[in-house]
């Protein structure tokens, strides 16, 4: 590891935190409320149309994203994209307090269509904050992972239980407002990206494949973090039940959450002063990763109380992994990218996830009746991953060291 020298976040990097935690919080809050005021007294949707319905919302976030990263990146500007979204997803939530099923589907475009500006503006303009500070990368955007996480855990917890409480509207006027608060931060920041430059030395050839191989390694990550979710579901349910640990019944299903914030904050604390490359980082998220579901695949089908200590050191593994590669993939995207079209590849970068999880969607049934096989197949897949990542760290270390060798030699 080589020490980070004269390289700081600056107050715009909280600031652009604060808004996306503010946003998670609010459109995770609203996402709750959505498909119970969908079946609820009011609209009363048949369960079936409002699932359907429901999909049709969340999945056709992915081409808002593209359309709003090609707005912002070629039209408007990715700043005014973020204000303009915000605004828009806040009037969405308002939107949807209206009694209508107009109302429900107005209130479901608009906040699609924010989001869509919003999302892939904010995460570009988040990662050209570092264009002359890349060794703070994975730093940055680990902090910018940790302010997503809690956002949207407390938007589920707070919006979702507001509004159940005192009614769904009352949910959804909490989400716009949550939403317009969101904007400020970015009004107050001071825009200094557009002076900065990035240096690349790799040619463009080489650029492509790294950004390659990140879509397509992280697209399986969570492809097989969705499959083992699976065997993890039931023995969560298990253990909650079983369990003499002291640990709450309810704490079993957001535990793993408990473990995240930790292994954040000292990520983030580690990688701001001491600087490794993302595909190092990535390899060792793979490794955790498969030592993650081995732990598991060791918890018999039944388990008994002993096996607890397994499952929550599998969680804690898994955790890990996360971190070492979830926040990486926006990294490499802004070392790798021409900083113009960033917000347009972010939001590509979404496409390899979903269809590697519409792939494995396909055998979602055999999963389901054998959840260890989804085991089997996360762990022979990390592996290779893993084996794989290990010869390209070495590769482009051998590379490293013959360029800086001819460099010395002129």
């Amino acid at each position: 590891m080589e020490k980070i020298q004269n390289q700081k976040h600056t107050k715009e990097t909280f600031y652009y935190c604060l808004s996306r935690m503010l946003e998670r919080a609010s459109y995770y809050g609203l996402r709750i409320l959505l498909l119970l005021h969908m079946t609820g007294i009011i609209l009363q949707m048949d369960r079936t149309e409002a699932l359907s319905l429901f999909g049709w919302f969340a999945g056709s976030l992915v081409v808002s994203q593209i359309i709003g990263a090609l707005l912002g990146d070629l039209i408007i500007g990715n700043k005014k994209a973020i204000i303009f979204g915000g605004i828009i997803q806040a009037c969405g939530a308002f939107t949807l307090c209206s009694a209508s099923t107009y109302g429900l589907y107005i209130g479901m475009f608009l906040v699609v269509l924010g989001s869509g500006l919003y999302t892939p503006n904010i995460i570009s303009n988040f990662g050209k904050l570092y264009l002359s500070k890349t060794k703070l990368l994975d730093s940055g955007f680990t902090i910018f992972y940790l302010a997503i996480n809690l956002g949207s855990y407390l938007g589920a917890s707070l919006i979702g239980s507001s509004g159940e409480k005192y009614g769904y509207n009352i949910g959804f006027i909490i989400s716009g407002i949550l939403m317009l608060i969101s904007i400020i931060p970015i009004l107050i920041s001071k825009d200094k990206i557009a002076k900065e430059t990035l240096k690349n030395e790799l040619s463009i050839g080489n650029r492509i494949l790294n950004i390659s191989i990140a879509f397509t390694v992280v697209g399986l990550f969570w492809g097989i973090y969705k499959i083992s979710n699976i065997r993890i579901f039931d023995l969560q349910l298990e253990f909650s039940e079983i369990s003499t640990l002291g640990i709450p019944k309810h704490l079993w299903q957001s535990i793993n959450f408990y473990f995240f914030i930790p292994i954040s904050v000292i990520a983030i604390i580690v990688w701001t002063y001491f600087y490794s490359s993302q595909f190092f980082k990535l390899m060792i998220g793979f490794i955790f990763g498969a030592i993650s579901f081995g732990i598991l695949f060791l918890i018999p089908e039944v388990p008994n109380e002993q096996h607890a200590i397994l499952y929550l050191l599998s969680l804690l593994f898994l955790g890990i992994s996360e971190i070492y590669i979830s926040p990486i993939i926006h990294s490499i995207l802004t070392k790798y990218s021409n900083p113009k079209y960033l917000a347009i590849l972010i939001s590509l970068a979404f496409l390899p996830t979903r269809l590697i999880a519409l792939i494995f969607g396909l055998f979602n049934e055999r999963f389901y009746e054998n959840p260890v096989l989804g085991l089997k197949f996360g762990i022979i897949t990390m592996t290779v991953i893993s084996i794989g990542l290990i010869a390209l760290v070495f590769w482009n270390k051998k590379n490293y060291l013959q360029q800086s060798t001819v460099v010395k030699n002129k």
